[in-house]
């Protein structure tokens, strides 16, 4: 992994861990949680134990998070030996050093509520407020350099492209939470591998199963201002529903930029609801609102749905040959229902 990466995966970390020695030089390994701050990792404890009397000596931090687990058969229809993990890893090798000022105290603790409590609700930290003096001056601050960090991502790299296709449509069809993201992930990671079949698309653009963030989010909302569907919701709340949907997959045009989109939500076994189909007005009529419907329907969080649902109130005929018919064509039922809805 590149620095940058290596750093963003430290700055994202949860928790990270911590092994260094006692006094005795026994190994000591403890969880802790961690916030960057001016090319430093930093975290607090108690002004007494076990982290107080490792300042000064050598230490390890590492994070690491799972992107995938690959069965064997997935690579290989008898030996268990290609049975493997994807994943992310990071470590910090460097020396634990107190940070004494209280301002610096302060601005550290500071980047760890950021991380852990971005909703605030505490007066800021300031080494002078009355609410803070005394436990600042308390209080164990440590920080490691970042100077001596090494990033590895285990993503298919040492498999052939023949392989790295063959592990991500098996990906694809196991459809387990987080597959999708495994997808997306192994794709950006092996740029010469073929294009897996679920996701061929139109010429001039690319097929992704899995978008996210917030810039995508954006983009996405850009597009969607004038849509008529979504006369009554805010762009930030445009943004956060995509940001929850269990589906959303996108195209993007050789530039990068998001083309078009469609997302859903789901139990995954009874209902499944489509929401925000959108292309933009340069690619219309080029199939590329065909190709990111039919991903979204084949997503894992929507072919498992017995009824797929959407609202239109125009584009009765471009659902239609998916397979999509009026509701008042279903097959008639033993009771009736009125829809109802909860306007908040």
């Amino acid at each position: 992994m590149g620095r940058s990466d290596a750093v963003a995966l430290l700055e994202r970390a949860p928790f990270v861990r911590v092994a260094t020695t006692d006094a005795g030089g026994r190994p000591v390994l403890r969880a802790v949680n961690a916030a960057l701050l001016a090319e430093k990792l930093v975290f607090h404890g108690a002004p007494a134990g076990e982290k107080l009397e490792a300042i000064g000596r050598e230490c390890v931090v590492s994070a690491e998070e799972v992107v995938a687990s690959i069965p064997s058969y997935f690579l290989d229809p008898e030996r268990a030996c290609p049975a493997t993990t994807l994943y992310r890893s990071v470590q910090l090798h460097g020396r634990l050093e107190p940070i004494v000022d209280a301002r610096d105290k302060a601005a550290a603790l500071s980047a760890l509520l950021a991380k852990h409590q971005p909703e605030g609700g505490f007066v800021p930290l300031d080494a002078e407020h009355p609410l803070y003096r005394r436990t600042l001056a308390s209080l164990l601050v440590v920080g490691v350099s970042l100077e001596r960090l090494d990033g590895k991502a285990k993503l298919g790299q040492n498999r052939t492209p023949d392989e790295q296709r063959g592990m991500v449509e098996a990906l694809w069809r196991r459809g387990a939470v987080g597959d999708p993201a495994a997808i997306h992930a192994v794709i950006a990671a092996n740029p010469k591998m073929p294009a897996p079949d679920f996701l061929r698309s139109p010429a001039g653009v690319r097929l992704e199963c899995h978008a996210s963030g917030l810039a995508d989010a954006q983009a996405v909302a850009t597009l969607l201002a004038d849509a008529y569907w979504n006369d009554r919701f805010t762009r930030e709340e445009i943004v956060a529903a995509h940001l929850a949907s269990q589906a959303w997959v996108v195209a993007r045009d050789e530039a990068g930029r998001i083309v078009a989109s469609a997302r859903a939500i789901s139990d995954c076994a009874k209902y499944a609801w489509v929401y925000d189909v959108i292309v933009a007005p340069e690619w219309r009529g080029k199939r590329v609102g065909d190709a990111v419907v039919r991903l979204l329907l084949d997503h894992p969080a929507v072919r498992g749905a017995k009824l797929v649902r959407l609202g239109t109130r125009d584009a009765m005929r471009f659902y239609a040959k998916m397979g999509f018919i009026e509701r008042e064509a279903l097959p008639p039922r033993p009771y009736t229902s009125t829809e109802m809805v909860l306007v908040r």
